[in-house]
């Protein structure tokens, strides 16, 4: 008997894997505040340990964030373990794989290191705004660093989205 929920385990696994061997790298290889940028400086490679949850919220409360992390990624294994045998319920899969794939390397990186490891940030040319407004969100934008697990739980989040309301029939 074939088991139906191995290739969206294989998704999480993958997502928890790749993010981790690249966090690795970045810890190695990176020094705070150097910064390699690519695609003409849209694109900018750099170590940011984030010590809170998204856009470093709740920073002074690392374990309360650690915690409540590890609480979602449990509960989010709960929902994925029972939709994993199901034959229909494709993409509710797929979304949830994404997410507690990304959910669980973040959630390590809590766990472990007290911080979670972000590398990846994208830039905005604030020079060619020509409303404060928004080249003061710009410049906002241009602090963010992401990691792949954030980019795995939001195309989980998307997906998810997707599938929402939608009677799925494979």
């Amino acid at each position: 008997m074939r088991c139906r929920g191995m290739p969206y385990l294989m998704i999480a696994a993958s997502l928890f894997t790749t993010d981790g061997i690249i966090k690795f790298w970045i810890e190695r290889k990176k020094k705070d505040g150097e910064e390699t940028p690519m695609a003409n400086g849209k694109i900018v490679i750099k170590k940011y340990h984030n010590k809170g949850a998204m856009f470093d919220m709740g920073n002074k409360n690392q374990h309360n964030i650690a915690m409540l992390s590890l609480v979602f990624s449990a509960f989010m294994t709960g929902i994925f373990t029972a939709t994993l045998e199901k034959q229909d319920k494709r993409l509710l899969k797929t979304g949830l794989a994404f997410i507690i794939g990304g959910a669980y390397s973040n959630t390590y990186d809590r766990l472990k290191r007290k911080y979670v490891v972000d590398y990846v940030s994208f830039h905005i040319n604030t020079e060619k705004c020509r409303q404060k407004i928004v080249q003061k969100l710009a410049e906002k934008w241009n602090g963010v660093v992401f990691n792949l697990s954030d980019f795995g739980i939001f195309a989980g989040a998307l997906i998810l989205t997707l599938c929402t309301g939608a009677h799925e029939e494979s």
